[in-house]
């Protein structure tokens, strides 16, 4: 009998996924556990294995095409086996070809639209959701002009999203008509992103079809439809930051240099020579973070080094999208959660002399976050008020220790998870916070290891910070703030003596921690960190 196979959610806040690839194709066998394709989330690339045996008799969704989760992803049944009847229940929603008739009978899809009111042979392209989070794009360049032929595959753009610039790849075969969002620009998700099909075609005639199948588009689309009417010599001039290749030459034409078209515009504004730049896209393409980042040790040729003194100067950096994300969230948890706040300074002259005698162990070297993490996981043990989460409907008490370490990226701000850390010794700990600092910056961190902390620890010492405080890192109930451990002044014994303090300040969600409890957690807190030995007996 048939089975079918939905596209899976392989994160708690995965709403749709991309299929990278299929390592199957329709008339396989396939065994349990074998790999049946690649899936492209927000925020990692994963295989997906089949949990059946039999041929894959259909595939849903089409390579590079993206689809809700629970959608028709594939069916597996016995060899020959028709699923005719599966295909036509209309219980999923699969996204090729082979299901158009299917996707006639609602009203609200896209594919409806695109056959019933919008010419044969046309697509019209829309903003992509390439991550849960997404709410908008910004299209960072376009790598084919209207009027370039379009391959399936070919990458038609690079669009920036919330996570990360990602190249866009075209679905369909054609020519390009016209260009709905321009290199720069933002866009809501859905939104009118290109149109693709037959040469000759009446451009105006498809936008006012899309504008009037899709009420929520309409403002794009007026939009779009004035840009259809510009000259064509103004589309040539302004062919600059919509170039079809990101091979940018140089004054030396043996050399070339692999820049973005939109590397490229802001290195002409910036006057900064690309031969001096070191490029982090693939294969050591230039992209525009690394013009941002760029700082030449002169100026290029023809332009001033610095600014004349006394001059005012500025410039206007867009928000990407991890930075809007980011913005919203904790605005959302600012002023959402009554937050509270309490401070404590520790005495470290024994957490200082601990350290620097478990570190004279062969191959064992932990650091003073290290210290703070397991500290702060034991305390949590014997206080599950401040180790809950807060939700609409109930408060969660959690009696397992996931603790959240905020690390800093060029982008933003992601927040790896350190599982049962009260479980794990500290030279354990040292190594995955590491780890997890190296691949946050790479991007390269799996969903479900920045998932499901209960707890979150943010640490500014090594920055020179003594005191700070946090924004709670919602549905966690608190966050704990570490500052620089410094010499001062303290009374020891009745006697001022040179001493080694450390600030902490506790953040707290009121509707969950009271007052006493985030009191009485900390003073279990300072019992770890002024007596060291605990951690280890």
């Amino acid at each position: 009998m048939a089975i079918v196979v939905n596209m899976p959610r392989l994160s708690d806040t995965m709403e749709e996924g991309t299929v990278s690839s299929w390592l199957k194709k329709v008339g396989d066998k396939i065994e349990e556990g074998d790999i049946l394709a690649e899936i492209e989330t927000d925020k990692a690339t994963m295989e997906f294995e089949s949990f059946h045996d039999g041929f894959l008799l259909h595939i849903g969704i089409a390579e590079g095409e993206s689809a809700a989760v629970d959608s028709l992803l594939a069916i597996i049944g016995e060899e020959g086996e028709d699923v005719s009847a599966l295909l036509d229940g209309g219980s999923a929603t699969p996204a090729t070809e082979e299901t158009s008739e299917t996707e006639e009978s609602q009203p609200e899809s896209t594919t409806e639209a695109q056959t019933t009111a919008i010419p044969e042979g046309v697509e019209v392209v829309k903003m992509p959701r390439l991550s849960d989070t997404m709410e908008e794009g910004t299209v960072a360049s376009w790598l084919k002009n209207v009027g370039d032929a379009v391959e399936e595959g070919e990458i038609l753009a690079e669009i920036e999203t919330d996570k990360a610039t990602m190249e866009f790849e075209s679905f369909y075969a054609g020519e390009l008509l016209h260009i709905g969002v321009q290199v720069g620009e933002s866009a809501a998700v859905d939104s009118l992103l290109a149109v693709i099909g037959p040469s000759g075609t009446d451009v105006a005639s498809v936008l006012a079809a899309s504008s009037s199948l899709s009420s929520d588009s309409s403002p794009t689309v007026e939009k779009e439809t004035m840009t259809v009417d510009i000259p064509p010599t103004t589309t040539m001039e302004s062919s600059e930051s919509v170039t079809a290749t990101p091979i940018v030459s140089t004054a030396n034409t043996s050399e070339r240099i692999m820049a973005s078209p939109l590397a490229k515009k802001m290195a002409t504004e910036k006057g900064i020579d690309l031969r001096q730049v070191q490029g982090t896209g693939e294969h050591g393409r230039i992209v525009k973070r690394d013009i941002e980042q760029f700082v030449p040790g002169t100026a290029a040729t023809g332009v001033q080094a610095f600014a004349p003194k006394g001059q005012e100067s500025s410039e206007d950096i867009p928000n990407s999208q991890m930075r809007k994300v980011i913005a919203k969230r904790l605005a959302e948890s600012k002023f959402s959660a009554p937050h509270y706040y309490l401070s404590v300074e520790f005495d470290m002259d024994a957490a200082i002399a601990f350290r620097k005698q478990y570190n004279e162990l062969p191959d064992t070297k932990i650091s003073f976050n290290d210290i703070v993490v397991k500290a702060t996981a034991l305390a949590l043990k014997k206080h599950p008020q401040v180790n809950s989460r807060w939700f609409d409907d109930r408060m969660q008490l959690n009696h397992h220790v996931h603790i959240g370490v905020a690390v800093a990226v060029p982008d933003g701000l992601v927040v790896p998870v350190v599982r049962f850390a009260d479980e794990m010794a500290l030279p354990q700990i040292g190594l995955q916070v590491k780890d997890y600092a190296v691949r946050a910056r790479d991007k390269k961190l799996a969903p479900d290891e920045m998932e499901g902390s209960t707890f979150t620890i943010s640490n500014l010492g090594m920055f020179g910070i003594d005191e700070f405080t946090s924004i709670i890192n919602q549905p966690n109930s608190a966050i704990l703030s570490v500052g620089a451990i410094v010499q001062k002044p303290v009374v020891k014994d009745g006697e001022i003596v040179v001493g080694s303090t450390m600030k902490l300040t506790l953040a707290c969600d009121h509707r969950t921690v009271d007052g006493a409890t985030g009191a009485q957690f900390l003073q279990t807190l300072r019992e770890y960190i002024e007596q060291p030995l605990r951690l280890v007996i």
